[in-house]
């Protein structure tokens, strides 16, 4: 049903959240890493060796998806004709035009 610009939808036919539980995992890990954890977990007063950790995979995973994106910026420009990119550029100067200057 569409009110307005919004539409509604019965509570009851939205899927219930689901839970989001963390899997438990056992690694072997060498002394001198879990010393870098528990230094790493000192210092950004963490409450456990998992969070930390798990902080740093999500920024590595952030770094690869940077890179990808990155790749797929680099293989459109690449990709593009000299009439292509000269008409990038002229949007480009054109916009340029629009902005008031700054002081």
């Amino acid at each position: 049903m569409t009110i307005g610009m919004l539409n509604w939808v019965p509570e009851d036919t939205v899927p219930k959240r689901q839970s989001f539980r963390k899997a438990k995992r056992t690694f072997s890990l060498s002394r001198q890493t879990v010393a870098f954890l528990e230094a790493e977990r000192k210092a950004r007063q963490s409450e456990s060796l998992s969070a930390v950790l798990e902080e740093i995979v999500r920024l590595h995973q952030q770094e690869k998806e940077m890179e990808c994106v990155s790749a797929a910026f680099t293989r459109h420009y690449d990709s593009l004709t000299p009439t292509e990119i000269a008409e990038d550029r002229s949007w480009g100067e054109f916009a340029a035009t629009q902005f008031p200057d700054e002081k």
